[in-house]
């Protein structure tokens, strides 16, 4: 079904559950619902991973540094679900090397039992000591899995052969490996197609809003329209993330469940410093005791974060003091090469949706963990989801699925541990496989090869459906932007759910983050979309101001 048939059979229909919120934990909890049968729906005010799980470090890690908090049972889980990620969705989620430069030997031997025995919260500097029994930890975690290596310990001869632009008063470099999510924008929504894709039972809006509701009949809003419809649904998932306690006062539920933090990153444009990081992130602590990283994304590096307090989430925004200590940070590793201002293509923020302490805790040490709070409107349970870090999504969707299964009297009949993600469905591992099935996909299409391998590092298997897309349309590749083809982009606007030209520019593709936005391209994008959605001029033209507007107000893009 289309947006508007969804919308009109929710008026003579409600779901069994309802989910608010659309980001990697509502998609999840609708996925795992869905595949077991579970009349639900998903809905968003925005677009779909448009709030704090687009503000994500595009990392699928263990967390190797809640060891010294004691959070085993946390990093255990998160280590198993990076290694399902990889596992699951192969063409966006893949090991990543990072590298831990570390400029002193003993320091923090002190501090790390202290913080494991919660009687030190203040951040120190960790030495080589310290991150060598760490790892060792972290490996231990990681062994059984068999997805990622051991860890490399390299003296500061060898860590400068590797990477001879790193600063030369470090001592040891250790390397170990994590994951990387290269857009975790496009991992969320091929996830939610997966759900849709269960049965008519599973349905998904972006763009509609919970503004209330009395007894049992909650009140939602199209945003497109601003009309307004009831639901009475038999159990009500609150996904907002760090909007969780606004979106319970529209239910008159007095919540203070998320005492969220803010992190910022930017993306430079700097080929030196990525020549320098080769295929490695970088993760270490900065002077001030904050872990920090450098990252390779793409043909750009991306730096952050930051780890403030914020208590609106709609107003965060990557500040010029942030952007100072990032450039500052980099050139603690890298101090002989330049970054300034002019180099950053994107800037992005959002706040984590912690749980609320109320304790003096420094925000780097709140727990990355995840529980589901229990509330009632009317009859109707409330499961507001708190906490929770992007690598656990799977185990956390797994968890309120189980929750919700048992109050309505259902079996699970399907799980998602070892379940494909998207295009990581039937994925091509070996190079023998990877030719077969570009010649399996070129025999039934005709695809040229080049295109071939420019869809396949996209978007994974759904290669197949694209190729077939592209073969029935006038294809030519954009004027603008010869990578990408007049027919990708319509498939895209014609089955992920575009409403806004926004959401293909910062969602559907990497476009935005990587800094390839120009008027012209945007311009020419807007034509795609309007040919594909049936805008008239003045809806294109309304658009093009829209998507000028947001990306120069969040992630100061001038186009």
């Amino acid at each position: 079904m289309n947006r508007q048939d969804t919308l009109t059979s929710l008026k003579t229909h409600s779901p069994d559950v309802l989910v608010v919120g659309a980001g990697i934990n509502g998609v999840g909890a609708f996925r795992d619902l869905a595949l077991n049968g579970v009349d639900v729906l998903l809905v968003d005010r925005g677009d779909f991973c448009s709030g704090a799980s687009a503000a994500s470090s595009h990392m699928a890690h263990g967390g190797i540094r809640y060891l010294e908090n004691g959070e085993f049972r946390l990093v255990r889980e998160a280590v198993q679900e990076r290694n399902r990620m990889i596992g699951n969705a192969p063409h966006l989620v893949r090991p990543l090397p990072t590298t831990i430069p570390m400029f002193k030997l003993l320091s923090g031997l002190l501090n790390a039992p202290l913080k494991f025995l919660g009687w030190l919260d203040k951040p120190s500097e960790r030495g080589a000591l310290v991150i060598k029994i760490g790892l060792m930890f972290y490996d231990a975690f990681t062994r059984k899995q068999g997805t990622v290596p051991t860890h490399v310990f390299d003296t500061r001869k060898k860590a400068l052969a590797k990477f001879p632009r790193l600063n030369p008063e470090i001592r040891y470099a250790a390397t170990y490996f994590d994951g990387s999510i290269f857009s975790p924008e496009r991992f969320t929504v091929e996830l939610l197609l997966d759900a849709e894709a269960e049965g008519a039972h599973a349905k998904a809006l972006n763009y509609v809003s919970l503004i209330g509701g009395n007894g049992d009949t909650v009140t939602l809003r199209d945003e497109l329209t601003g009309s307004t419809f009831d639901l009475q649904p038999k159990l009500l998932v609150n996904a907002a993330g760090p909007w969780i306690d606004f979106a319970n006062r529209t239910l008159n539920l007095s919540t203070h469940y998320v005492g969220g933090t803010k992190g910022s990153h930017l993306v430079l444009d700097n080929p030196d410093l990525r020549a320098a990081i080769g295929g490695n992130e970088f993760f270490f602590e900065n002077k001030d005791g904050r872990i920090v990283l450098i990252f390779p994304l793409g043909d750009r590096v991306m730096v952050g974060t930051s780890d403030l307090s914020a208590d609106d989430p709609d107003s965060v925004r990557c500040t010029p003091e942030e952007e100072e200590y990032f450039i500052e940070m980099v050139a603690r590793v890298f101090p002989d090469i330049k970054v300034t201002r002019e180099q950053i293509v994107f800037r992005f923020s959002g706040v984590r949706p912690l749980a609320y302490t109320g304790s003096s805790k420094t925000t780097g040490q709140i727990t990355r963990d995840h529980h589901i709070q229990e509330d009632k409107f009317g009859n109707v349970p409330v499961y507001s989801l708190v906490g929770g870090k992007w690598t656990s999504y799977r185990a956390f969707s797994e968890q309120v699925a189980d929750k919700a299964l048992a109050f309505l009297g259902r079996a699970r009949n399907r799980d998602t541990k070892s379940l494909p993600i998207g295009g990581g469905k039937e994925y091509p591992h070996t190079g023998c496989a990877r030719l077969q099935f570009f010649n399996e996909v070129s025999k039934n299409t005709g695809l040229d090869k080049p295109w071939l391998e420019l869809f396949f590092d996209r978007y994974g298997t759904r290669l197949r459906d694209l190729a077939a897309f592209v073969m029935e349309q006038k294809d030519a590749p954009l004027e603008h932007y010869p990578e990408m083809t007049r027919a990708e982009i319509a498939f895209l606007a014609e089955r992920e759910k575009v409403v806004h030209l926004d959401d293909l520019l910062l969602r559907r593709t990497m476009l935005a983050y990587l800094g390839r936005l120009t008027l012209p391209l945007v311009e020419e994008l807007a034509d795609v979309l309007a040919e594909s959605l049936g805008w008239t001029r003045a809806q294109k033209q309304a658009e093009v101001a829209r998507a000028a507007r947001i990306l120069a107000d969040r992630h100061t893009v001038r186009l």
